[in-house]
């Protein structure tokens, strides 16, 4: 990456549905590097797509709780991750090192929604133990952007 695929990604990730022919106008560039660009940003696997993101709140779901699942010796993480993507409430899973090999993060409608989101993961016999944590407030929200200026102005070694 360089300068100019760090303007790129900060311009179409701040107004994603902006053009490129005004892209190109923004930047004081060619439309066809604008263009050119994106493709090879998209075919690195940079850009990883180009849908609407949605809320959960907005959409009726504004618990959001963090699982650690420990998963049974043997039954593999494939068949747990096969498990959960069944389940629309689970927005993520990734498998962790030290304490508890899963961690899932799940939306629900309420608490006691919760309880039945929890009750639905812990139907997998594969999954021994769950421990949940619910966060109160985003701090932070989910964000590349700033990591992608800094692979601009310190790349790897």
């Amino acid at each position: 990456m360089d300068e100019i695929d760090g303007k790129v990604i900060e311009l179409f990730s701040g107004e994603p549905r902006l053009g490129v022919l005004e892209a190109s106008r923004r930047l004081g560039i060619a439309r066809g590097t604008v263009q050119a660009r994106l493709d090879k940003l998209a075919a690195a696997g940079v850009i990883t797509g180009w849908g609407p993101e949605l809320s959960p709140e907005a959409l009726g779901y504004p618990v959001t709780a963090f699982l650690t699942l420990e998963i049974t010796q043997g039954a593999g993480h494939d068949v747990v991750a096969a498990h959960l993507s069944a389940i629309p409430e689970v927005l993520e899973a990734v498998t962790i090192t030290g304490a508890g090999d899963m961690w899932a993060r799940v939306v629900a409608r309420s608490n006691a929604d919760l309880q039945r989101v929890i009750d639905l993961v812990l139907t997998e016999p594969g999954i021994d133990r769950s421990t949940t944590v619910i966060a109160l407030a985003t701090q932070i929200p989910y964000r590349v952007v700033p990591l992608a200026g800094e692979a601009v102005s310190r790349p790897p070694a």
